[in-house]
């Protein structure tokens, strides 16, 4: 049973690590019902970097 418990929790690991490989901005989020972990959600964010438009003027 413990060999069982060691697979899962390496295969746990595996899924979190994946789940963070190139993320930039975002998070990863783990729930836990019962001392187990039942879900593993990732929300990646991306920005775009903020132009201005040619000739516009901030309006006073």
């Amino acid at each position: 049973m413990a060999k069982k418990r060691e697979a899962l929790d390496d295969q746990l690991r595996e899924r979190i690590l994946k789940a963070l490989e190139g993320l930039e901005y975002g998070s990863i989020h783990i729930v836990v019902h019962d001392s187990q972990v039942v879900q593993i959600e990732r929300t990646e964010k991306y920005r775009v970097p903020a132009e201005k438009a040619e000739g516009m003027r901030a309006s006073k």
